[in-house]
């Protein structure tokens, strides 16, 4: 039989009663990891919304929890807010891809046992015209440069996530500040943002994942792709038990099964369109 996940609205501090935990023990598969505790089966991820925009969560959690007995309860936003929710110990365990801001995290003492899980990478993407000429630009940096001396229409997540300091990092080094009209921040998560950029006949930068996802439904193309800059890390941190009463057994179960050669290999299987979306390389 299954493993059953039960949604619930409320905050991390209000976990099942009894007679939920009761009722979903039932549920747990035969031969399966059982609860490491019954009174605390449900672990809150954070993760970014490329990884849910993108399918590949969804895609992930039924074999997951079915395979360790735990419930995980996802609140995808932005990287940024991700590592806020953790330093708050809000949350569990971070699935995120702001490698300096990690690095800085896990410094901090927040964070522990970080570890990469897979990559894929940024395209930029806007109006099949290309009124900025940007497709066959050397460098994505130099593709930026002329959306900003063309005033062309960039819609920009502006959410603080990994991809919105992608974008920032390439806006720095085509040594240009975005302003004006043309340039808007919209606050968004991936999906919602290329929606936006699709209707405005926009610019924008997209994780690969979230573009092959969602590509069909946007009268966008891409313009630009394959520069090293645009090479985007995802990585698993656990929050530190020693600061916040956070459930470090999820956590660690999450770690293990998603970097083992199961979790591994569920990510490589992942495509749309026989597009693969993700590349796993944990260690």
């Amino acid at each position: 039989m299954p493993c059953i996940a039960i949604s619930v609205l409320a905050g991390k501090d209000s976990r099942f009663p009894v007679v939920f935990l009761v009722l979903a023990a039932l549920f747990v598969q035969p031969g399966k990891i059982s609860f490491a505790s019954e009174q605390d089966p449900v672990v809150y991820l954070a993760t970014t919304t490329s990884t849910e925009n993108s399918g590949l969560i969804e895609y992930l959690l039924p074999v997951l929890e079915t395979d360790t007995g735990y419930f995980y309860r996802v609140i995808a936003v932005g990287t940024g807010k991700a590592l806020q929710m953790g330093r708050a110990g809000d949350v569990d365990i971070l699935l995120v891809h702001a490698r300096d801001s990690e690095l800085e995290f896990v410094e901090e003492g927040y964070g522990v046992d970080r570890k990469e899980v897979m990559y894929n990478d940024f395209v930029v993407v806007g109006p099949k015209e290309d009124p900025a000429r940007i497709a066959g630009s050397s460098r994505v940096h130099d593709a930026f440069e002329k959306i900003g001396a063309a005033a062309a229409m960039f819609v920009s997540r502006g959410d603080h996530s990994g991809t919105h300091d992608k974008e920032m990092e390439i806006w720095k080094a085509a040594d240009r500040e975005p302003e004006g009209n043309w340039y808007r921040e919209v606050g968004q998560g991936m999906g919602k943002t290329l929606q936006i950029a699709s209707e405005l006949g926009a610019y924008t930068i997209a994780d690969r994942g979230t573009w092959i996802f969602t590509e069909e439904k946007l009268a966008l193309k891409i313009l630009f792709q394959d520069d090293e800059r645009l090479f985007n890390q995802y990585s698993v941190i656990t929050i530190n038990p020693a600061l916040h009463d956070v459930n470090h057994g999820g956590a660690q179960a999450f770690t293990r099964w998603i970097t083992s050669a199961e979790g591994q290999k569920r990510i490589n299987e992942y495509k749309i369109n026989e597009k693969k979306l993700f590349h796993a390389n944990a260690e």
